[in-house]
């Protein structure tokens, strides 16, 4: 009698940026590439300045992650008000679910919720994005002790595109800002896993410039970015990350999400950026942005909009009441600032 035990599935196939499949680990264990412990800094820089990104495994206690999603789940998930969401233009948008439940939309700046509204998710937030050893893998791969400039909040896959962060906002020395994906739940690899490609941010790419900015001619960059890819013939990874394990990359790194192809499984995640305390924050490559800095657990965090103060909601209630002219006088201002470049 045969009692030989099944042979797990260790890689999955999943739809790649450029067509075709990639070959993703399904758990942590099946990781082909390198991951670094939050204690081994130093290889991990190593790796970062190297591949251009990094996974740095527990760097977030699993129970802060459990606290923060479900702080989520009993208080911003049941809101049916407008929450300022991870859009190209970015704006104040009310959730959209897939079929199987999961917001769609992802939410931007969890810093600045309204407290009247959800009182415990932004604290449970900030403990994750702040956690201890978070800062100091940060503040190894920046050089120095780093503030956090934006923050989202994922469950369900937008399947970004491939796209570099530093056409959207970077450090004014461009090329040294610091993203970072921190996992609160293991993501299944059909879940719209993160994947980034490797030495990409060694390679010469498109700037933000008249032609390919965000505001009139976004899927022109989109289109650029990906044959860019294509002709240097780079890699695609996908880790397997558990909860509080944390992925970092750099500005110049091209990365996005993988399409869904296990709808069925939500990919509770949050997102942040990060600078070198002392350097400042750019915006399209064009504009120096006025931080607006509180500490929090020890490091600075910006707050853009904070909907805590009365003016940031008057603001906000002009883009929801009156998005036409709101958003058509928000794309003039962009164009004016990076159309002559």
């Amino acid at each position: 009698m045969n009692h030989a035990l099944p042979i797990r599935e260790t890689h999955r196939c999943v739809p790649g940026p450029l067509g075709g499949e990639v070959m993703v680990p399904v758990t942590p264990a099946d990781n082909e590439t390198p991951t670094f412990a939050a204690d081994d800094l130093v290889a991990a820089r190593a790796y970062y300045d190297a591949e251009g990104y990094v996974v740095i495994r527990g760097a977030v206690p699993v129970a802060d992650c459990v606290a923060a999603h479900q702080a989520y789940l009993r208080e911003v998930k049941p809101d049916r008000g407008f929450f300022y969401r991870q859009t190209s233009s970015g704006r104040y948008e009310r959730h959209v679910f897939t079929p199987q439940g999961f917001m769609l939309n992802a939410m931007l700046n969890v810093q600045d919720f309204d407290r009247r509204r959800s009182p415990l998710f932004p604290d449970a937030a900030l403990k994750v994005l702040t956690a201890p050893d978070l800062q100091s893998a940060a503040a190894a791969l920046l050089g120095e002790k780093a503030k956090i400039v934006q923050t989202m909040y994922f469950e369900g896959n937008p399947a970004t595109w491939a796209h570099q962060d530093s056409y959207y906002l970077d450090s004014e020395q461009i090329g040294t800002m610091v993203a970072a994906w921190v996992a609160l739940e293991e993501i299944a690899p059909g879940a719209g896993r993160f994947y980034v490609y490797p030495r990409s941010h060694k390679v010469e790419m498109l700037r933000h410039a008249a032609g390919v900015d965000i505001a009139f001619n976004h899927d022109r960059y989109k289109a650029a970015m990906l044959q860019a890819v294509a002709e240097q013939g780079l890699p695609c990874h996908a880790p397997a990350l558990g909860p509080g394990d944390v992925l970092f990359w750099n500005a110049l790194t091209v990365h996005g999400s993988l399409a869904t192809t296990q709808p069925e499984r939500s990919r509770n995640s949050f997102t942040m950026h990060l600078l070198a305390e002392s350097h400042g924050f750019l915006q399209f490559q064009s504009r120096l942005r006025q931080l607006n800095l509180e500490t929090v657990n020890g490091i600075s965090v910006h707050h853009p909009k904070n909907l805590n103060r009365f003016r940031n909601r008057a603001v906000a209630f002009a883009e929801t009441h009156f998005p036409g002219p709101f958003y058509a006088l928000k794309n003039l201002a962009i164009r004016a600032l990076v159309g002559g470049k």
